[in-house]
C-alpha cells in the first residue's frame, strides 16, 4: 500500500528536510515516528529538499508499506508522536505507483518579508528596513520567466549537474505592513529562491534594469549574483500534481 502525506513544518530548528549524518531533519524524525508505530523501516520520499530553516504549508511525502493502514487512526498516531514543530495535515492512500518527487510537475515557495520589526513576525518573516517599490520589482522579475540555467543563484558546492529550471509564475505582493514574495517552478537548485530574492532587491536598490538581471543569468556565475536573504522567512507552499 501506498501513503501519501501532506505536511506542515517549522524549520527552524532542523537540518532541513533530508536525513544526513550528524543532524536533525524533517525527514528523519518522520521517518523514526513511522518505524515506532508500525513496527518497519519503510522508505520515505519527499517531494523535494528544503533547506536549514525553511518552512513548509504544503510538503508532500510517500511511503509504501505491505500492509493497510487505517488512515485516520495512523495520522492521529503521527501527530501524538511528532513533535510540535511538524504535523501531518493530510494522509490519504494512493496508486501504487505514485511518486512525491518524480511525479511532481510544478512547486511553489512564498517568502514573507515585514516592514515592521515586531517580535511576532521575526521568526517567520525578514525585516526589511527598505523602502520598496513593488511595480519596480515585478518589472524586474519578469527577466526571470521561462527556462534558464540558473548557476548563478544557486550554492557553488552541489553535486546537481543540470542547472536548467522553468519559471513558471514569480510576482510580489503587499499588504499592510507586509511584503509577500511568490515564485513557482518545475524545480529548484539549493539556494536559488533566496538568491533570487536578495539579488532583486539589490537590484531595486541599486537602480537595475532588466538588462543587468539578463547578465547574471547568462553569466552563470555566482559571484555576479546577491547575497541571499534569510531562511526563516521561506514557505514551501505547494506541489502540484
Amino acid at each position: 500500500m501506498n501513503y501519501k502525506l501532506k505536511i506542515q513544518y517549522d524549520g527552524t530548528n532542523y537540518c532541513g528536510w533530508q536525513i544526513q549524518k550528524n543532524a536533525v531533519t524533517i525527514q528523519q524524525v518522520i521517518f523514526d515516528t513511522i518505524t515506532v508505530i508500525t513496527k518497519k523501516k519503510i522508505n520515505l520520499i519527499g517531494s523535494g529538499r528544503t533547506d536549514t530553516g525553511v518552512h513548509a504549508l504544503g510538503q508532500v511525502a510517500n511511503f509504501i508499506i505491505d500492509e493497510k493502514l487505517d488512515v485516520y487512526k495512523f495520522k492521529h498516531s503521527l501527530n501524538a508522536i511528532l513533535p510540535k514543530d511538524i504535523s501531518i495535515i493530510d494522509m490519504k492512500e494512493t496508486s501504487e505507483e505514485f511518486h512525491s518527487r518524480f511525479d511532481a510537475q510544478k512547486r511553489s515557495y512564498i517568502y514573507l518579508m515585514s516592514k515592521i520589526k515586531s517580535p511576532f513576525y521575526n521568526n517567520y518573516s525578514y525585516y526589511l528596513n527598505d523602502n520598496i517599490d513593488i511595480d519596480y520589482l515585478n518589472e524586474l522579475s519578469k527577466s526571470l520567466l521561462g527556462e534558464h540555467n540558473f548557476t548563478s543563484f544557486s550554492k557553488k558546492n552541489t553535486d546537481v549537474k543540470n542547472k536548467n529550471c522553468i519559471i513558471y509564475d514569480i510576482h510580489w505582493k503587499e499588504y499592510q505592513d507586509k511584503i509577500l514574495f511568490y515564485i513557482e517552478a518545475n524545480r529548484f537548485l539549493h539556494g536559488m529562491v533566496r538568491t533570487i530574492i536578495g539579488t532583486l532587491l539589490f537590484a531595486q536598490k541599486n537602480k537595475w534594469n532588466k538588462e543587468n538581471i539578463i547578465e547574471i543569468i547568462n553569466s552563470e556565475d555566482r559571484e555576479k549574483a546577491g547575497e541571499a536573504i534569510p531562511a526563516k522567512g521561506l514557505f514551501l507552499y505547494k506541489v502540484k500534481y
